[in-house]
């Protein structure tokens, strides 16, 4: 694909991300969205780290989306803590939490760029439990548009990719992948809720 064609796709996910980022973060500090701290604590080591494993794997301005908000999500994250978005930790969320961070030391050990977005990508899906069973019961506390901004601005990332290998493509894709089964789940809640205050 034509090399402009890319820089145009990755300024969109650029504009996605703020677009998509700078709301969420105004929501969270007037506190109608309450993220979980858990959730943006993964996301934002995992997605910084694999902004580099992509720039190593030749991603190129494809790769500029994610670099960027992997230091949005590690302040969404420091916001979310000094919020207290969510207070309610459950044991299975610190399982999450555990089992994510274990992971971490493994990309360092493979010392090979497919190998870190493999492990990385499998431990920021990890890092989606706690939103989901958050989601589940409070669906109210997340905003629908936002993830919907992040599944534009991921397939925006793929197609301005200068190289496409499973170590660029894979996290993007289980990202949005992530992200659509989160819409889902505050869909079907939204209505299941809406039905019973009915």
């Amino acid at each position: 694909m034509d090399f402009n064609i890319k820089l145009i796709f990755s300024v969109i996910a650029i504009v996605l991300a703020i677009i998509g980022f700078v709301p969420y973060i105004a929501l969270i500090l007037r506190g109608q969205v309450k993220p979980h701290v858990f959730s943006w604590v993964i996301w934002g080591i995992t997605t910084t780290i694999i902004f580099f494993a992509q720039l190593e794997a030749e991603g190129g301005m494809g790769a500029w989306p994610i670099g960027l908000s992997g230091f949005i999500t590690i302040f969404i994250a420091i916001l979310a803590y000094i919020k207290r978005g969510d207070a309610t930790i459950s044991k299975l969320d610190w399982g999450f939490l555990i089992v994510a961070l274990a992971s971490l030391p493994l990309w360092y050990i493979t010392n090979d760029p497919l190998w870190t977005v493999v492990i990385l990508t499998t431990v920021d899906m990890i890092g989606f439990g706690p939103t989901f069973r958050k989601a589940y019961h409070r669906p109210f506390e997340e905003s629908r548009v936002f993830f919907i901004i992040i599944i534009l601005r991921n397939v925006c990332s793929v197609v301005a990719l200068e190289a496409y290998s499973v170590t660029t493509v894979l996290f993007p894709f289980c990202l949005a992948v992530g992200a659509l089964v989160l819409l889902v789940i505050l869909q079907h809640r939204r209505l299941a809720l809406s039905e019973q205050a009915t």
